[in-house]
């Protein structure tokens, strides 16, 4: 059916009743506000933040490193493994809320190591607080943290490896991109290869289509996280093709973070013509103030994508998942496409 037979609130409905999946979603950085707030009150508030239309209005940013401060400061709260089964608990349930039914989530365990926590006991921690919402299926990402540098790197790795049985079934890396290329880290990632695990970057978000081709030729990884700037090389575009290499997509995270100016100038279109294999994602809801279902009505608002089109990228995210049981894809999709909201209403 064409989307000119329903006005925008019905289109807007049937996306949030949709079963989705997401691959690009940092646990930190999807605490919703109110879980924030009350974490930020455990430890006797914050003088910058008195209430929580303050903490709404800080949780905004001019540039990206000025994302990355934000990002310290509201990692401070987190500081035992109390809290992050609290969060992870509260996550769970803001996914389910939106119908998202499937999401591969990074952590970043060296960020916490302050407080004496590990990454076998804040991977634990996790998964006992999603162990309490039924309904949503969420694997872990351990997110090695460029800016920590490589042989911290390596230590994470080695952790995680040892904190499988929680879930873990990838790294990535996030971080200060501009700062930190990917070259120094590739022995990290053909080590966590030799490991069995599937590998992910953060790659032309803060640094250019360089940052890109340094992701595909010396990390050799399964998915890039961004890519925005790989339309900056067509030769890239066309790699990106020929090697269907998945793109976890997050157009309104990269409008926020000011990577991209606006909406319109962001390259998600393009890259659905040029035909790469894109995933759409919301990277850090909690402090972007975006859920799943905006990120899809900007594309049919912005770029005219089709009620199909949706589906399909649905599923591409299903198809690149990482779902280390049952045959991941096939099962995932067989029940994604069999869910009672899958098609338009009538």
């Amino acid at each position: 059916m064409a989307t000119h037979q329903y006005d925008e609130s019905q289109i807007a409905q049937w996306i949030h009743n949709l079963p989705k999946a997401e691959l690009h979603l940092h646990l930190e950085g999807a605490i919703p506000l109110g879980a924030l707030w009350e974490l930020i009150q455990k430890y006797d508030g914050d003088p910058s933040t008195p209430t929580r239309e303050a903490l709404r209005d800080r949780l905004t940013y001019n540039t990206f490193p000025d994302f990355i401060e934000t990002w310290i400061w509201k990692n401070g709260f987190l500081r035992t493994y109390d809290d992050f089964q609290f969060i992870a608990k509260a996550i769970a349930e803001d996914l389910l809320r939106q119908n998202i039914l499937y999401a591969e989530m990074f952590f970043s365990p060296s960020r916490f190591s302050e407080h004496g926590l590990t990454t076998k006991g804040l991977a634990q921690a996790i998964r006992s607080g999603f162990d309490k919402v039924a309904g949503v299926e969420l694997w872990l990402i351990a997110d090695l943290v460029r800016d920590h540098g490589p042989i911290r790197a390596e230590q994470t790795l080695e952790e995680a490896a040892d904190a499988r049985e929680f879930g873990i079934v990838g790294i990535g890396m996030g971080g200060s991109e501009h700062l930190h290329p990917p070259k120094p880290f590739a022995k990290v990632y053909a080590e966590a290869r030799r490991l069995g695990f599937k590998t992910s970057v953060h790659a032309g978000e803060a640094a250019g289509s360089e940052s890109v081709w340094g992701a595909l030729q010396d990390l050799e990884v399964d998915r890039i996280g961004h890519a925005t700037r790989a339309r900056e090389d067509i030769a890239l575009l066309e790699h990106l093709e020929k090697e269907a290499t998945p793109l976890e997509l997050c157009p309104l995270s990269n409008v926020a973070t000011g990577v991209i100016p606006s909406y319109k100038d962001h390259p998600v279109h393009q890259y659905w013509q040029h035909g790469l294999n894109i995933t759409i994602n919301t990277d850090d809801p909690g402090m972007f103030h975006n859920h799943l279902t905006d990120e899809y009505m900007g594309l049919m608002d912005h770029f005219h994508f089709s009620p199909d089109d949706i589906r399909q990228l649905i599923l591409n995210a299903l198809e690149c998942s990482w779902r280390p049981t049952n045959g991941p894809q096939s099962s995932l999709t067989k029940q994604f496409q069999s869910h009672p909201n899958w098609k338009l209403p009538q």
